[in-house]
């Protein structure tokens, strides 16, 4: 509808009609205004599947949805690190919406993984923020594509489930910046999602629901978004202050108690009538956004939308080991399919996010389809709860020891992750650990694949001869690790999070899950990775590990230029090979590192991802081109993006701790940071900046006939070498102006202040 009319409309609208329309009339419906002929529209859950409840509706998913198909959860679609095939959900998730008359997906989840333990992350995508809002991005393009709405969501810095709904997450302006709202950014700007849902924390202090510098001076008049902002279920504070901080619709129904307040405020002069009017023109030209571009022949294809969701799976999965060339394993040969999940995967999970599948396809599903005799099956174990099963366990080691390989299923259940609460540590149950380690002993063939959400600690690892991860795969992922593992698919998939030894190792160890409600982000930027990588540390395996039945080999990275502005824009390529004897599929991974920086910056940054697909001996270039935010750190001096002067390595990698190619570029800033001096200003950040050093060396030789390295040199102060020039240099490096009056003779404090003053001139 053009805006003119959504005025005229709203305009008509009493007082009580505009207050109406800013909450929920149910648990998933917007209120309609029947007598101007505003209709009502559907929001549902969710990012991997549509859960369209009935009139008895719940949010955690206690009553059933409808019959649905269940895609892969977001801890394996970014593991596929394919924008194509995450834009192919997004489509058919979107033609599922049109078939069912559903407005607005509640999804993508795209909080950034700030540690394992997150009760959330099988739905979130990665710890890397341009890999989350890439991915996100792609999903959204996709379901959007068919005029259907997406609420990208927890807007912002929802990384934990405990006490959620009260916790303040507290950081500063560079981490906030650089890593948590950057999963959100690329995606806002370049997408355009028609909502956005903001989360239950607060934001150092401040609900999110009424942080007006998040949802309006940000997200608004920063990124451009121009849809409208609606609450997690029941996150809502205070209803008039979030209505003037940005936050449209409150969802569910407030049952009138809220719409209340509402227009109790605008009758006090408490709010300005402007802003429901504003709210109710952002929420209007959503739903006629939907309603007027309504697909009558949309068809909620379940068996076709299967065969998708399998198709995605192969494009997640990540083969983490593969000793000896296990893997592909042979037809012909004897297979002991091991693990309850052979059977019943566990495929997604718990919480709003829940999806009612019309069917789900295990391993032995897909291998009994061939109607072969060679895969014999034993349960092992119980997941419901984590003790050993003897006679389970017995049968398990047996059909280990009368195979030619072992394939253990195993993974976490729906007790240790689920939205609504944190993991307590790493580990699989101790049951299944039990079984791996047994079934290793009598069978030097054994392979893993686990089904999890998340980085899981495995101190089996030095005993199987390979892992497959699966992770959360959807109702088809059973079809999709057999392809892969009898290589009918080569496992392409790359890891979307590093997955640490132990859990002692990860960034934010000491200080996740916060105390009195104040989760504290002391990591700083050095999430994931970013913290790994710079210390140098070992882990189980890095960010963007992934193995593949055939090799690649990289050569010929090129830059386009040597030296940029930073306003220039830098073109790459590097040229890879397929060097194996299959087909498959390569990710190409650019990093950006700052080499000369005064800033304490990760050692490495994700600015770069390409999936190419190539036949044996095929080589195809891949180029990226990367603009100032690839060398850009965030400045709280200028509270903006600052490019520093100096030399910045390409890094072309199979992984974050696999650099396989590099070359330098030289970046020039055009920034000036204002530098502003005081008596407590130092030597060195004076002698840093090309003016303060002029103007120092000035003032200096004038008091004292030459520079003050002259004045100042340990031979001039002691004979005796008690004091090297090492020791004074580092002294003079931080002393402050103020010091010099102690240390020079002659020098008053009004000549400190002239010179303070030139400084600052």
């Amino acid at each position: 509808m053009e805006k003119q009319k959504l005025k005229e409309l709203i305009a008509q609208m009493t007082l009580e009609e505009k207050a109406g329309l800013c909450s929920g009339a149910d648990f998933w419906h917007t209120k309609a205004v029947e007598r101007l002929g505003i209709p009502a529209v559907m929001v549902s859950d969710g990012p991997h599947g549509l859960r369209k409840q009935n009139e008895a509706a719940d949010h955690l998913g206690v009553n059933d949805s409808i019959r649905a198909v269940c895609f892969p959860a977001g801890c394996a679609t970014a593991s596929s690190f394919s924008r194509e095939a995450v834009e192919l959900l997004g489509e058919a998730i979107g033609e599922e919406c049109q078939a069912e008359g559903v407005s607005t997906v509640l999804g993508p989840a795209m909080n950034i993984k700030r540690s394992p333990l997150c009760g959330r992350n099988f739905e979130y995508y990665s710890e890397d923020p341009f890999l989350s809002t890439e991915i996100a991005g792609a999903l959204v393009h996709g379901v959007q594509s068919k005029h259907v709405g997406t609420s990208p969501k927890h807007f912002m810095a929802n990384n934990q489930e405990y006490h959620r709904m009260t916790s303040s997450s507290e950081m500063d302006e560079r981490t906030m910046r650089e890593i948590y709202l950057a999963s959100f950014e690329g995606m806002v700007k370049k997408e355009k999602p028609w909502t956005i849902m903001n989360s239950y924390n607060k934001l150092n202090g401040t609900y999110l629901c009424e942080n007006k510098e998040m949802l309006t001076d940000i997200l608004r008049d920063e990124w451009g978004f121009d849809g409208y902002v609606m609450t997690d279920w029941g996150a809502m504070n205070d209803r008039v202050a979030a209505l003037k901080a940005g936050c449209e619709l409150e969802m569910p129904a407030s049952s009138g108690i809220t719409d209340a307040e509402i227009v109790a405020a605008v009758q006090d002069g408490t709010l300005d009538e402007d802003i429901l009017d504003q709210a109710c023109e952002r929420i209007l030209n959503i739903v006629y956004r939907f309603e007027e571009n309504r697909d009558k022949e949309a068809v909620f294809d379940l068996e076709k939308d299967h065969e998708t969701a399998r198709k995605i799976e192969e494009e997640c999965i990540v083969l983490l080991k593969n000793e000896g060339s296990i893997l592909p394993l042979k037809k012909e040969a004897k297979a002991a399919f091991i693990g309850k999940y052979a059977e019943a995967p566990r495929y997604q999970g718990g919480g709003s996010s829940h999806i009612n599948s019309f069917k789900v396809e295990s391993a032995l599903d897909a291998v009994r389809a061939w109607k072969t005799e060679n895969v014999s099956y034993a349960k092992g174990f119980d997941d419901t709860k984590d003790e050993t099963d003897e006679a389970l366990f017995k049968e398990a080691v047996e059909a280990a020891k009368n195979a030619d390989t072992a394939v253990i299923f195993a993974g976490l259940p729906d007790s240790f992750e689920s939205e609504g609460y944190d993991r307590k540590h790493m580990g699989l149950p101790g049951c299944q650990n039990r079984l791996i380690e047994a079934v290793a002993e009598v069978q030097p063939n054994t392979v893993v694949v686990l089904h999890n959400g998340s980085p899981v600690e495995m101190p089996w690892i030095g005993q199987v001869k390979a892992v497959v991860e699966a992770y959360l795969g959807g109702q088809a992922v059973g079809g999709a690790v057999v392809n892969v593992l009898y290589g009918n698919v080569n496992p392409s998939g790359r890891l979307a999070e590093t997955f640490p030894l132990r859990l002692e190792d990860t960034p934010c160890y000491l200080t996740y899950g916060g105390e009195h409600d104040k989760s504290v982000y002391s990591e700083g930027v050095f999430v994931g990775y970013r913290y790994y990588a710079s210390k140098d540390m070992k882990v189980l395996f890095p960010f963007g590990y992934g193995l593949s039945y055939t090799t690649f080999e990289y050569s010929n990275l090129v830059l386009d230029q040597k030296e940029i502005k930073e306003s220039t824009a830098l073109k790459v390529s590097v040229d890879v090979t397929n060097t194996g004897t299959c087909a498959g599929k390569e990710v190409v991974q650019l990093y950006v590192s700052a080499k000369e920086s005064a800033m304490k910056r990760p050692v490495r940054e994700l600015r770069g991802f390409d999936k190419v697909e190539l036949n044996p001996g095929e080589t195809k270039t891949v180029t990226f081109t990367l603009d100032k935010r690839a060398f850009a750190y965030w400045s709280v001096e200028i509270h903006d993006w600052h490019v520093e002067s100096g030399a910045y390595e390409i890094q072309i990698g199979k992984s974050a701790q696999e650099i396989v190619l590099t070359k330098l570029v030289q970046v020039e800033s055009e920034t000036v940071i204002p530098k502003v001096y005081s008596i407590n200003s130092t030597m060195g950040e004076i002698l840093a900046d090309p003016k303060g050093k002029a103007i120092m060396e000035q003032a200096m030789g004038s008091i004292t006939g030459g520079g003050p390295a002259q004045e100042m040199s340990a031979e001039a102060q002691d004979g005796s070498g008690a004091i090297s020039n090492e020791m004074m240099a580092a002294m003079m490096e931080g002393m402050p102006l103020r010091q010099i009056l102690s240390f020079v003779p002659g020098v008053k404090k009004e000549m400190l202040e002239q010179l303070i003053q030139a400084l600052n001139s």
